[in-house]
Order: structure tokens, then sequence, then C-alpha cells
């Protein structure tokens, strides 16, 4: 039975609201089902199910779009199907085929099409994939059974009244180990993010900065985002690391940056002693697309970038591009956006 859509699409946020249809396929006997829609937005697994015990569990994130045409697009969920196989992979679980995760995200939003908000919202449809491993277990094993699920619900904007730049703090905790699971999408490395996150928000600060794990002297990620930089020379840089998400996002952007605006691009190291090197700097992920970095505090000593109130002109314009590409305003590059016919 389908809800009615009575949404002030302009007031929305970032939580959890029940939609329509979800899609759910089951692993047993060492092969997936054809998996479904569901109106049931509950799950019943057993007590000893090894996600709850061990954590053996992935998941992905990725968006909906309605154009000015009212089309309804998918920004490259085939990059969300890759990263989703590297991840079951690590955590020893059966791999989702690339077809079957993209169809059952055309399906949900399909069938969920009356939650995607209209153009000039700057609202999406949040599309949730995730594997967990189920089953009656007790040991240290793989599960013997696993659920594939893909929910949605429709978010508004990361900032409501346009981007403002956000302060860091660098944090004294680790966000993965080297060689451990920080390149795949995995409920830990965000269970243990929310102990430094809390200590940041009540510094004041937005979020924390982690540093490489082996030695500390540089930079990983932000919070739960991959970290960008512009450099005094105008080159986009960006970490390179093991143990760093591989993050669609940040991907795009390295794109975006060399093919639309013209800049070079580089993956490398970037080091937390010398931020004097760059005169922007952001967060990129899924959820803001872009979180601009107004300063990072390190050792007691505040490092501002381009301002503490405004956006720099690069990371606008990289914003600007990369958003305008999802919403269909500017030309995408092939096979970026999946229309949902």
């Amino acid at each position: 039975m389908k809800n009615t859509v009575n949404i002030e699409w302009d007031k929305l946020g970032f939580s959890y609201i029940t939609t329509d249809y979800r899609y759910v396929s089951y692993w047993k006997e060492d092969s997936w089902d054809n998996g479904k829609l569901t109106s049931d937005n509950t799950l019943t697994i057993s007590e000893g199910s090894p996600c709850l015990h061990y954590g053996q569990q992935c998941f992905e994130g990725l968006k909906a779009y309605r154009t000015k045409e009212g089309k309804i697009l998918l920004f490259r969920p085939d990059q969300n199907a890759k990263r989703m196989i590297k991840s079951c992979q690590r955590l020893f679980m059966p791999e989702v085929p690339e077809a079957k995760f993209i169809d059952a995200c055309i399906q949900v939003v399909k069938a969920n099409a009356d939650w995607v908000p209209p153009y000039g919202t700057g609202a999406t449809l949040y599309l949730r994939p995730l594997v967990i491993g189920v089953g009656d277990n007790i040991g240290v094993s793989p599960a013997k059974e696993y659920i594939f699920t893909v929910f949605c619900i429709p978010v508004g904007p990361y900032f409501k009244g346009g981007m403002t730049p956000l302060n860091f703090s660098v944090s004294d905790y680790d966000r993965a180990a080297p060689k451990g699971t920080g390149a795949a999408k995995v409920g830990g490395n965000y269970a243990a993010s929310l102990y430094p996150h809390e200590l940041a928000r009540k510094e004041g600060y937005a979020d924390c900065i982690y540093l490489d794990p082996a030695t500390h002297t540089k930079i990983e990620e932000v919070g739960a985002a991959n970290f960008f930089g512009i450099t005094k020379d105008n080159k986009f840089v960006t970490p390179i690391s093991d143990s760093i998400l591989p993050s669609i996002t940040k991907y795009s952007l390295l794109y975006v940056a060399k093919e639309y605006l013209g800049m070079e691009t580089e993956e490398r190291d970037i080091y937390i002693d010398k931020l004097d090197e760059l005169v922007e700097a952001g967060a990129c992920g899924t959820a803001a697309v872009i979180s601009p970095i107004g300063s990072i505090t390190y050792k007691g000593k505040k490092h501002v970038f381009h301002s503490l109130t405004e956006v720099g002109p690069i990371t606008r314009k990289l914003y600007d591009t990369l958003v305008g590409i999802q919403f269909g305003d500017v030309k995408a590059p092939e096979g970026w956006m999946v229309e949902v016919k």
C-alpha cells in the first residue's frame, strides 16, 4: 500500500522516512535469489547473525535526481556497485553482481518515483544498499546466509541557504589501520568515528580530520568524507592511501577539475604540517557533495584557508559543475547518468 507523499520539500533534512517500497534479495545455498520489492520496512534475522556479532556487513550510498524536464537520473551507480563488490570481498561475503545492484537501485527508484523531490528544491532521493551476514551462528566464521537490500529516503540539501565553510580539528584517534578495512565501506569504520566526532563537536568543530595511521603526519579523511585541496598554483590535490575509502564523489571531482575546469590534478601525500601549500580545502562525499573547509586546528594552531565565511572560487566552481551534471543541467561524461524509465 502506497503512502501519501505529503512533504514540504524545501524543509527536508537528512533523516529516515518510510517510503513505499524497498528491494530485498537472499543468498542461500551458494546463490542469490531473484530479489523482489516489498512494502515491509523491517528485516527479521537470527540472534546469531554474524552482522550483529562480528560486523560482517557493508553498505553504499547514492542518489537519484529529478531534472528540469522531469526525468529521474541515477549518478554513477556502476561505481557504487564496483565498490560494494570490493567491500564484500574484504569481509568474505558473496558479491552482489554489478547488474543485479544497478537493477535493484532502478527498481527501488521507479517504485518510489513519487518520493523523488522536484527539480529546483535541491532535494534528492538517497539510496542505501547494504549486505548483511545472517543466519544461526556463534563462532567467528562467515555467515551461511546473506541479505542484500536497498531502501530509499528523500533528503534535503546538506547546506540550507547555501554552502558555508566549516571548521575542523585533528583527531588523536585513527579512522582505520594500515592494510585494514579503511578502503571498504563497512559499518565498523563509521561506528569507530562516532566518539572522535563527538569530542570534536564538543570543542566547537564540525568534525575531525584523521591522519594516516602509520605515521600520523599525512591527512587521510575528514570525518566520514574524503579530503581535497587547491594549491597556490591552482592544482587539485587529494590524499592517496590504501586505508582511505575510494570516494565516488572525489573521483568525479578529480575528473571535473581536469576535464571541465582545465586544472592539473594529483593524488599524493598531503602533510598536516604543510597546510600553507593550500589556498582552499574541502571534504567531499555523497551527502553534501562538497563541504568547504574554513580552517583546520592542529596542535593548538588554527590554519585558515580561503576564508572562515566565504566559499573559495574553485570550490564553488567544482560544486556547481558537479551538481549541474547530477541534475542534468551540465552535459555529463558518457555513462555517468543512468535514466530511470
